[in-house]
């Protein structure tokens, strides 16, 4: 079973960004989050062996096309989703990082865009492609539930819209996804709406210690947040918990 925990809010998330792309400092904050929970809970596995599996869309959109097109014979436009993964060894976090959390994520930034940066992302999306053309859908999600299972957590994300949505007429305030069915014990799942970003966790029931994470992937994001702010001498409004 999965317990899905509240959302963290993260208000003006791109004062942290810079020169970086979000899906890598997002990560890098998890990361930290993933760490301070595994010292909370046991100080000598706060650097334990852990592996993350990062999710990403390698769909080329080129424009929209109707379903008359997409039937054609010789059409150029591929069905379903199309996405890689990356595997991403959690970096390890020392003394250093202690006084020092921006260094942290520089870490699993660099990591995070040499992999990111090589052919594996494109390698293990024809991959997919050619474990369904074999052996079909059936088939093809056997091989990703494995991989998914041999992953200490899973992160996906989604660009969500800029401007406000309205369902009947009623605004929406915020919104958020989760993933469920999934064998690995921890997914966190992000949407970025109205230029602010919301953080969702599932964590396996009665292994990991939902409102713990979520505390402490609130006080990574503050951590960071403080950390930025004194980098670029200004002021920002700390995580909020919606």
């Amino acid at each position: 079973p999965l317990t899905i925990v509240a959302n963290i809010l993260v208000q003006n998330f791109f004062f942290f960004l810079g020169e970086q792309s979000i899906n890598d400092v997002i990560c890098g904050v998890i990361f930290l989050g993933a760490r301070l929970y595994m010292q909370a809970m046991n100080q000598e596995k706060t650097n334990a062996s852990s592996t993350a599996l990062v999710l990403l869309n390698t769909r080329n959109i080129a424009g929209y096309k109707s379903i008359e097109e997409m039937v054609e014979p010789n059409t150029e436009s591929t069905w379903g989703n199309q996405f890689g993964f990356l595997h991403v060894s959690v970096p390890r976090f020392t003394k250093k990082d202690s006084s020092n959390p921006l260094n942290f994520v520089f870490k699993a930034q660099k990591t995070i865009k040499s992999k990111r940066d090589s052919a594996a992302v494109y390698l293990t999306g024809q991959l997919l492609e050619t474990l369904r053309r074999h052996r079909g859908p059936e088939g093809t999600a056997k091989y990703v539930r494995g991989t998914l299972k041999n992953s200490s957590m899973t992160i996906s994300n989604i660009s969500g819209p800029v401007d406000q949505l309205a369902l009947a007429n009623h605004p929406a305030k915020g919104m958020y996804f989760m993933v469920v069915g999934v064998p690995q014990s921890l997914t966190i799942t992000m949407i970025s709406y109205m230029r602010e970003l919301r953080v969702a966790v599932g964590t396996e029931k009665g292994l990991i210690h939902p409102q713990k994470f979520q505390s402490c992937i609130e006080d990574a994001f503050n951590i960071m947040f403080k950390a930025a702010a004194e980098s670029k001498s200004g002021s920002a409004t700390p995580t909020q918990i919606n």
